[in-house]
C-alpha cells in the first residue's frame, strides 16, 4: 500500500457486548446469548470482510468480553496493531427485539474501557496511509475520552477524509449532548451518515431535506440518512437522491446501519474517492455507493446479530435487478 494512494480506513470507537435474550430452562432464569458488537467495531468488521484494509483504534479490556471482541475482530481481518490493552471492564448492552426485529438496548457502561481515551494513546497513531477516518456513536460523547477523540479528528482532517455516524443512544446519553456537538462534528466531517431515528432525536419534526441543508451549511459535503425499509436519502452539497432498500427477510436489524456505512465507505474507497475533501465525488458515484451499501445492509438484516457479509457473499446482480436511485430537487 502506497502512502501516495492510501486505501486503508481507520475506525475509532467502542466495542460492545450485545446480549440477546433466549429461552431459559426455568421461569426464574434469564438466558443470554452474547455477540460482539458496538457501532464502530461493527463498521470495522464489515469493512475488513468487504476487502478494505481496516484498522481499528479501540480500548480492549482483558475480560471475557474483551477477549471475545479481539478474537472476532482478528478473525474478520481487522488490524488491531494500535488497539489499547485496557484495564477497565468491557461495555455490555442487553437487547430486546420487537416483532419486526428492531432492538431496544439497555446499557451497562459506567467507567468501562471504551470511554477512557488519553492523548498519549492516540498521539503515536500514524495516519499517513489512512484514506478515511471513521468514528461516531458513544465514543464522541462519553467523558472523559470524547474531547480526546474530537482533537484526534481535527488533526486527522488535514489529510484524511472524515466520516461520522452519531448513532444516538438516548438511554445512555441525552440527545441534547449530541445536538450541542453536532455542528462542530459537521465542521470536521466530509461524510455524515445517520438513521431516521437519529434525525428524529437530533432535529425533531425537521424534514430530512432541511436537515441535510443545515448539516451541509455546517461543513459536511455528503449526508446520508438511512430509512430502513424505505431505503436511504443521500445529499451531496444539496443534490439529493433516493435509494430504495433491497427486499430481504429480516431476522433483526442489529448492525444494519453500521454495515451500510461500511458498504458506502468501501465503495467510495475502491473508486479512489477517499483521501481528502471528496473533491472528485459526484452524484453518480454517490448513487453507486449507496446501492452497494443497501445490499450490504440487507444481508446483515438477514442474519442474527451484527454479522456483516463477506465479500464473496455479495453475489453479482444484473442491471435489471439493481435498485434505481431517484434524483429529487434540492430545497432552496
Amino acid at each position: 500500500m502506497s502512502p501516495l494512494n492510501p486505501r486503508q480506513i481507520t475506525v475509532l470507537g467502542e466495542c460492545v457486548a450485545d446480549a440477546f435474550t433466549e429461552p431459559a430452562h426455568a421461569p426464574d432464569e434469564l438466558a443470554l446469548r452474547v455477540l460482539p458488537g458496538g457501532g464502530p467495531a461493527n463498521t470495522a468488521v464489515a469493512l475488513a470482510r468487504l476487502g478494505t484494509p481496516a484498522r481499528f483504534l479501540a480500548r480492549l479490556s482483558g475480560d471475557v468480553f474483551g477477549r471475545l471482541f479481539r478474537a472476532h475482530l482478528e478473525a474478520s481481518g481487522v488490524d488491531l496493531s494500535h488497539a489499547v490493552a485496557a484495564s477497565e471492564p468491557s461495555t455490555l448492552a442487553v437487547a430486546e427485539l420487537d416483532a419486526e426485529g428492531q432492538a431496544a438496548f439497555s446499557f451497562h457502561a459506567q467507567n468501562t474501557a471504551d470511554w477512557q481515551w488519553t492523548p498519549p494513546e492516540l498521539a503515536g497513531v500514524d495516519l499517513s496511509e489512512t484514506a478515511c477516518l471513521h468514528t461516531g456513536s458513544l465514543a464522541l460523547v462519553r467523558e472523559p475520552g470524547a474531547p480526546v477523540v474530537e482533537e484526534f479528528l481535527a488533526a486527522a482532517s488535514a489529510h484524511s477524509t472524515i466520516s461520522i455516524d452519531p448513532n444516538v443512544r438516548p438511554l445512555l446519553v441525552r440527545p441534547e449532548v449530541y445536538r450541542a456537538r453536532l455542528e462542530h462534528w459537521c465542521s470536521l466531517a466530509d461524510v455524515l451518515r445517520l438513521s431516521e431515528d437519529d434525525l428524529a432525536l437530533l432535529l425533531p419534526d425537521t424534514p430530512p431535506e432541511q436537515a441535510c441543508d443545515l448539516w451541509h451549511a455546517a461543513g459536511a459535503r455528503l449526508v446520508v440518512i438511512t430509512r430502513g425499509a424505505d431505503g436511504a436519502l443521500a445529499s451531496l452539497d444539496g443534490e439529493r437522491l433516493q435509494v430504495p432498500a433491497v427486499p430481504t427477510q429480516v431476522v433483526d436489524t442489529v448492525g444494519a446501519g453500521d454495515s451500510f456505512t461500511a458498504g458506502l465507505l468501501h465503495h467510495l474507497g475502491a473508486g479512489g474517492l477517499l483521501g481528502g475533501r471528496l473533491t472528485d465525488l459526484n452524484s453518480a458515484a454517490v448513487a453507486e455507493a449507496c446501492v452497494f451499501a443497501t445490499r450490504v445492509a440487507a444481508l446483515t438484516c438477514s442474519v442474527a446479530g451484527p454479522n456483516p457479509p463477506w465479500q464473496h457473499e455479495l453475489a453479482p446482480i444484473g442491471a435489471d435487478d439493481r435498485p434505481r436511485p431517484q434524483h429529487t430537487e434540492a430545497s432552496l
